[in-house]
């Protein structure tokens, strides 16, 4: 009877016998490790190793990211830290006040890669002029964007002549633009969002013009190929950014 029971306590203690065992010695894939953390900012080598092309180019790859929401991780902190001695940004993005248009997270970049100015209806004045020309003559930035966007209010309240406060001078900068688009061939009213459309992006391209008009030293620098100014158009619905 002992040697019976021995035998049997033996063969359960056998790992052969055992599924769970089995189950033990089964090595599980690693998990997939976390992309990168960006830690580091612009230098300024690789600021001046830049040119407009190449921006432009880095602003549409990262406007792609941001649509498929494949951002770039940042490690914010460090990138506050490594910011800290200088900055060295790629370009001056000239954007509207509305609160829709997080204009580093649409080109997916992160701090001190761009400068970034804004106003409601994006039109410039001497301000903004004079800091645009800080942006490119001083800390050498590529490129001057002026983003307009789809439903603009101010364009909106420049279409319907809306007298408000401070508000009236400044839909003023954008009347330019409305009455360069008299040739819409329909309804030409803030309702109609083709006209909108029409108006919001002559009021980029005339925003450029005001810019290469009153700053000779931006409208030099473009001459020499030192910088490009260009416009660009975002769409609310999608996330999109398309260059005029």
């Amino acid at each position: 009877m002992a040697i019976a029971i021995a035998t049997t306590l033996l063969a359960c203690s056998n790992p052969s016998n055992d599924n769970t065992a089995k189950t033990d010695t089964v090595k599980t894939a690693p998990e997939a490790a976390p992309p990168p953390l960006r830690e580091r900012v612009l230098t300024a080598e690789e600021q001046k190793a830049l040119t407009p092309d190449m921006v432009i180019a880095s602003l549409k790859e990262g406007n792609q990211r941001f649509m498929t929401n494949n951002i770039t991780s940042r490690d914010h902190s460090a990138m506050v830290r490594n910011a800290a001695p200088g900055q060295f940004p790629k370009a001056v993005i000239l954007s509207c006040l509305d609160s829709r248009i997080p204009v580093e997270d649409v080109f997916d970049k992160g701090i001190g890669d761009l400068f970034v100015a804004r106003v409601a209806g994006n039109f410039s004045n001497r301000d903004i002029l004079g800091s645009m020309e800080f942006g490119c003559k001083v800390s050498g930035a590529k490129l001057i964007l002026v983003l307009g966007h789809e439903s603009c209010g101010a364009v909106k309240g420049a279409i319907d002549n809306v007298k408000l406060g401070n508000i009236t001078g400044m839909l003023a900068n954008i009347q330019p633009a409305v009455a360069k688009s008299a040739d819409f061939s329909g309804e030409k009213t803030s309702k109609n969002p083709a006209y909108v459309e029409q108006v919001a992006k002559n009021n980029v391209l005339h925003t450029i013009s005001e810019i290469r008009t009153n700053s000779p030293i931006l409208k030099e620098m473009e001459d020499k190929g030192e910088i490009k100014i260009v416009g660009a158009y975002y769409n609310i619905q999608t996330g999109a950014v398309s260059f005029l």
